[in-house]
């Protein structure tokens, strides 16, 4: 779209406030508003400009002053403004006008150059399966004295003997028995389909949705594959409208990995594959799952750089609480053909050669999406470039259930990191992968990995409730 149509868009449509938004290196949204009187063509060209050292992780307050540039590309009207109001995603500058490298989306962009440079291939597809829970009451404290969290939802496996709610009509969905069952125990078709509508009216092509396999609310919509960046922008699109959706039904939306003890969490399945031009490059009728050499090369890449790249892709201290064994959870570092207890695997059933394509189950929706998919873009195309077989190394494939495996088999196969400390060691250990071309700088690495080592250090230093349990009557 151009700056000229966005502008007949506002006047068509009445628009009242243009909504400027970028995201930051956590992946949370942020966003200034303007009048639409006061944006013309020349904004699209100057930008808006905000304080950048009221950001986390991005600058001092010495060199604070900083630029959103508008993408046209990305323009939607807002579903759920009082007043009309057109969104709009922005890549970040500084005053200078040069690119800023910690602006994540400027690095899925840069990946999405690479990619083109290296003549692998043209197009890289991905397509995200952000999983989240819908609860009807949450709440919260950690103080010097006191901590909890508290959560509730009338479908819970813990509610079926409330008498809070004028009468207990069962019903409830019992731990990890949440997947796909129809009404009345799904007591959220139509909050999801609510999600859809309006995912469909502000631009997501949507699949499908359907309730996850937890209890209290677990669920999942899939929307389109897209070009990198632009899959990016719609998965900040997809959790917004979740959240607002929620919020209007008088509920609450998470996309926290594990929010429940106990039972299944949310992650993003990220499925993925590069093309040039109109050709899959992923697709070879007869081989391992139809996987061509060029694809394997790319399993091989992402299992290699895994322990590095889940800093980026499972990048909070809760993703962990995830990756256990017994959850559904794919902590085991092999590929496979439709097997869902693998870290990596290629989707079998009804695939065409331009659906043949890589599964990465592993990540969760604390990632920021430009993050996580330009590194899964730099391992893959690592591993084509060294020409890593995963066969080789060891990774594969695996054809059995390994929940089933005995503890000795199961030490033969190599493991995720089991915290966000060791992941981020891993990610100091092996980066370069990350740097190539400039996508990612050193810079940004190290800046990251400090943030997020502050985040693992609050939550290591706080008493927690189980500690009670354990120790108070030493």
């Amino acid at each position: 779209m151009s700056v000229q149509q966005v502008l007949s868009v506002i006047e068509e449509n009445n628009i009242q406030f243009v909504d400027f938004r970028f995201v930051d290196i956590a992946g949370r949204a942020h966003h200034i508003t303007l009048p639409a009187s006061e944006v013309d063509a020349d904004t699209f060209v100057n930008g808006v400009a905000f304080d950048g050292s009221s950001i986390s992780g991005f600058r001092g307050i010495e060199e604070s002053d900083m630029v959103m540039i508008p993408d046209t590309a990305s323009v939607y009207i807002d579903p759920f403004t009082m007043h009309p109001t057109l969104n709009i995603m922005c890549d970040i500058q500084t005053p200078d006008g040069q690119v800023y490298d910690r602006d994540p989306r400027g690095i899925a962009k840069r990946a999405e150059k690479y990619l083109q440079q290296t003549g692998v291939g043209s197009t890289v597809f991905f397509a995200p399966e952000s999983e989240f829970f819908i609860f009807d009451d949450v709440r919260y404290e950690s103080s010097m004295q006191n901590s909890f969290f508290s959560i509730d939802s009338e479908e819970a496996a813990w509610n079926t003997g409330r008498k809070e709610e004028g009468g207990n009509l069962g019903f409830k969905i019992g731990v990890k028995r949440g997947y796909v069952p129809v009404a009345p125990t799904d007591t959220q078709q139509d909050i999801r389909s609510e999600m859809v509508q309006v995912m469909q009216a502000s631009g997501l092509r949507v699949e499908r949705h359907h309730h996850e396999g937890g209890t209290a609310g677990s669920a999942e919509i899939n929307f389109r594959f897209d070009t990198l960046t632009t899959t990016a922008d719609n998965l900040m699109k997809y959790k917004y409208i979740v959240h607002n959706v929620a919020r209007q039904y008088g509920k609450t939306a998470t996309f926290m990995p594990k929010p429940l003890f106990g039972d299944n969490g949310s992650g993003m399945h990220v499925h993925q594959s590069i093309f040039d031009g109109d050709v899959p490059l992923f697709y070879e009728k007869g081989a391992y799952a139809n996987m061509s050499e060029l694809a394997l090369q790319y399993i091989g890449g992402l299992l290699y750089h895994a322990p590095a790249l889940i800093a980026l892709t499972n990048p909070s201290t809760n993703s962990f609480k995830r990756l256990v064994p017994g959850y559904e959870a794919p902590i085991n570092l092999v590929f496979s053909k439709g097997n869902r207890s693998a870290a990596i695997r290629i989707p079998i059933a009804s695939v065409t050669p331009k659906g043949c394509r890589v599964e990465f189950r592993t990540p969760d929706s604390t990632a920021n999406p430009y993050l996580a998919f330009a590194a899964m873009l730099l391992a893959g195309l690592d591993g084509i470039k060294r020409k890593l077989d995963p066969t080789a190394m060891g990774f594969g494939p695996f054809d059995k259930n390994i929940y089933d495996l005995t503890d000795a088999e199961k030490r033969e196969i190599r493991s995720v990191p089991t915290t966000l400390e060791d992941a981020l060691d891993a990610l100091e250990a092996d980066s370069g992968f990350l740097t190539e071309n400039g996508v990612f700088s050193e810079e940004f690495i190290r800046n990251y990995v400090a943030v997020k080592r502050k985040e693992a250090k609050e939550v290591s230093m706080r008493v927690h409730p189980h500690e009670f349990s354990l120790y108070y009557d030493c």
